[in-house]
């Protein structure tokens, strides 16, 4: 009897089926040619192809839950992952996807408008891309894709985390589901009586404190051996780290005390019901440190003006992933590839 098929939901490929995916079709195929450093596997978000003298990274992400300001999303989450294997991102592409009974000039013009002054704000160049309006989109879609560059030294892989690092975590959490929600639910959040000081504070936790990890990450990894980076988007900053933990083959155990939540973020989460951990956290970056260099790392990155917390330690992967809770009892740390704020769409 044929196996009846299995519908998905909405979010990421749960990592069991991803990782069928990959060893099906890509990891027991041959890699045709010697140079790519770094290809698809679970926790690695950008591929690494060998150029000679240095690296070329490249890395392609979409926008699927932001409409306002959603060329500098496409760009800035790109970017974010580039920076993670140390890279400095130079060149930039879009596919540009537009709801049929949505879309007008304007609209079309904003979007290239916001891309472009993104881009140049990072030194970043716009070589191309694709715009079509497309049947069947109810709001705009962009796929990103970007390509950066970086010395063979300082390349940094998700998979390079050793047992006994410190975990450090900059900024806090929730950062991109908070500007996601007051600029996507303006409505409920007036229907439940937030004032406009509020929502305008939401909305702005886009720019400050802000979802683009590149000046910490270039930061951190120009002056220590950084031994991984990882940015926090769908599933947040429980799938993130266990996307870390995957790809080093360790556990970890995590210390919820020192996980910062931000006030209006913990606000949200209550009124959607949303759990803080699982909510998408572009903003937060994730570094993997020898412990013996974590403090002094933590305290360059707030002499920058960047807030930074040693949040956990990795350890061997037969302790698996565990959380310390407020009230000091150990409890594994589960995660979902589903983010929370898909609850809400």
């Amino acid at each position: 009897m044929n196996e009846i098929p299995k519908k998905l939901g909405l979010g990421k490929l749960k990592h069991e089926f991803l990782n069928e995916l990959l060893s099906a079709y890509v990891s027991d195929l041959d890699v045709k040619d010697e140079r790519v450093v770094v290809g698809s596997k679970i926790g690695e978000d950008a591929a690494v192809i060998d150029m000679g003298n240095n690296y070329l990274v490249a890395k392609t992400d979409p926008i699927t839950f932001a409409t306002d300001e959603i060329g500098f999303y496409a760009v800035h989450i790109n970017v974010n992952d580039v920076v993670c294997t140390g890279a400095t991102p130079k060149w930039f592409q879009s596919t540009i996807l537009l709801p049929e009974k949505q879309t007008s000039t304007d609209l079309v013009k904003s979007i290239f408008k916001n891309i472009h002054d993104t881009c140049h704000s990072l030194n970043i160049s716009v070589i191309g891309g694709h715009t079509e309006v497309t049947a069947g989109l109810e709001r705009p879609i962009i796929v990103g894709s970007l390509l950066g560059e970086v010395k063979k030294e300082k390349l940094v892989k998700s998979s390079g985390t050793c047992q006994g690092d410190a975990l450090i975590m900059t900024k806090g959490i929730f950062i991109e589901g908070t500007s996601i929600i007051g600029r996507e639910k303006e409505t409920v959040l007036r229907k439940n009586g937030f004032d406009d000081v509020f929502i305008e504070k939401c909305k702005n936790y886009l720019h400050n404190p802000g979802i683009s990890i590149m000046k910490e990450a270039l930061l951190a990894n120009s002056k220590f051996d950084i031994h991984a980076m990882h940015d926090p988007t769908e599933g947040g900053l429980a799938t993130g780290i266990a996307e870390l933990a995957i790809a080093s083959n360790l556990g970890v155990l995590i210390n919820e005390q020192m996980i910062k939540i931000f006030q209006e973020s913990k606000i949200l989460s209550e009124i959607f019901y949303l759990d803080p951990l699982g909510t998408i956290s572009s903003g937060s970056l994730l570094i993997a440190i020898d412990e013996s260099n974590s403090r002094k790392l933590v305290d360059l990155l707030r002499g920058e003006g960047i807030d930074a917390q040693i949040i956990g330690q990795f350890v061997e992967k037969e302790k698996g992933l565990r959380i310390k809770r407020l009230d000091d009892n150990i409890e594994p740390m589960f995660y979902s590839e589903i983010d929370e704020i898909l609850k809400i769409f």
